[in-house]
């Protein structure tokens, strides 16, 4: 359903600042007023329903230099502006080997944006190609987030927030069930098993993609894509891409499709699947409870 109370606001909020680019003041004020029911409402939720904020926490946000990352970083500030709640936040981004222009991209929109990042070198694009040719935005996914966590931890901080969103969560699903054969969601928080005492949050799970596109045609800014020097010498972006557009295509028939999946997170029943794994990792089949079971 298209909210036309929102593209009247848009269409009087594009293009105001200098070379086309809105000022700060007003890319900061239309998170609260503007997209306050499709991106803050929805920030305030994740946080809440899954208790991702505790008063103490310090928390480093981690930024690609890309749209979700530097809406998460804003989002954040407005919090701390806002809130009542005692809690730091640390900017970070690293430079997995980013091409001279990339870094240079990064460095200017965190400094339009007003947010102060710590940027740090890493060699993540050289190794993740090297050890893994035919897969290396999966390794460099996981070396990514590693250092990350590593940097998190050395700065003080108890949690790494990344700019995952709801149509990440519902892609995660299906991918796991058409790829690889079971069903995993992406949780909305998680206690790293290698970094004692680190904790990953989503605060954006419930904000939906096209939200974020929105927000950002409206400041004028051009955030980085994925500026990898690996896959673009390649020509398979993965998986990902293609489950995004499969979606795309099942809401053209199917009402709801999007929430649907979402659903299907919070509504595994044990007593309708063949086979499931407990929280301990051990492997339980319908026919353990069978004979107790009744219609």
């Amino acid at each position: 359903m298209v909210d036309n109370e929102l593209i009247k606001e848009e269409s009087s909020i594009i293009g105001n600042g200098i070379n086309g680019l809105k000022p700060l003041k007003d890319i900061e004020r239309s998170i609260i007023k503007t997209y306050r029911k499709h991106i803050w409402t929805k920030f305030i939720k994740g946080l809440q329903e899954f208790e991702m904020l505790n008063e103490g926490d310090k928390v480093a946000v981690a930024i690609s230099g890309g749209k979700d990352s530097l809406l998460l970083a804003k989002l954040f500030q407005e919090l701390q502006a806002h809130s009542k709640y005692d809690f730091e936040v640390v900017f970070i981004a690293m430079d997995p080997g980013y091409a001279p222009e990339k870094r240079r991209q990064l460095e200017e929109i965190t400094k339009y944006l007003n947010i102060p990042t710590h940027i740090y070198d890493s060699d993540v694009f050289a190794v993740a190609e090297k050890v893994s040719e035919e897969n290396p935005c999966y390794m460099c996914g996981r070396m990514r987030r590693g250092s990350l966590y590593s940097k998190a931890q050395e700065l003080g901080c108890n949690k790494l927030a990344l700019g995952h969103h709801r149509d990440d969560v519902i892609e995660t699903v299906l991918l796991n069930v058409l790829c690889s054969g079971n069903y995993k969601t992406m949780m909305p928080k998680l206690k790293s098993k290698n970094f004692e005492g680190m904790e990953l949050i989503r605060p954006m799970y419930f904000v939906e993609e096209e939200y974020i596109h929105r927000f950002f045609r409206s400041t004028g800014l051009e955030p980085l894509d994925c500026a990898c020097t690996v896959t673009s010498k390649t020509e398979d972006m993965g998986k990902r891409a293609e489950i995004k557009e499969l979606i795309k295509t099942l809401t053209k028939t199917f009402d709801n499709v999007e929430s649907s999946i979402m659903r299907s997170a919070y509504n595994v029943e044990i007593g309708s699947i063949i086979g499931w794994k407990d929280i301990e990792g051990n492997e339980n089949s319908f026919l353990d409870f069978y004979e107790n079971r009744r219609n």
